[in-house]
């Protein structure tokens, strides 16, 4: 059986690191940058196969340079499950 998560995030950031941290975040595997502005403000969603994994990026964007504070809004995970055969 596997997983999924999903989370979003809300990032402050410096005003003038705003980009240099959207772009390492969207470096990162399973991370979205849909909304940013000049002023320092992006929402991100993180998607993955565990919560471990959404953790160990969330700590990263933590720690990047330029970054103010990270609030987790959200999170869900769902079960996905095998399909068995009678």
């Amino acid at each position: 059986m596997n997983d999924y998560h999903v989370c979003s995030l809300v990032v402050y950031t410096s005003a003038g690191q705003t980009e240099f941290v959207k772009k390492a975040i969207e470096n990162l595997k399973g991370a979205e940058v849909p909304v940013s502005n000049e002023v320092g403000k992006m929402v991100v969603v993180l998607e993955g196969d565990s919560r471990d994994g959404l953790v160990e990026r969330f700590d990263k964007i933590k720690n990047l340079p330029g970054v103010i504070t990270v609030t987790l809004v959200y999170h869900q995970m769902d079960e996905k499950s095998e399909l068995k055969e009678a």
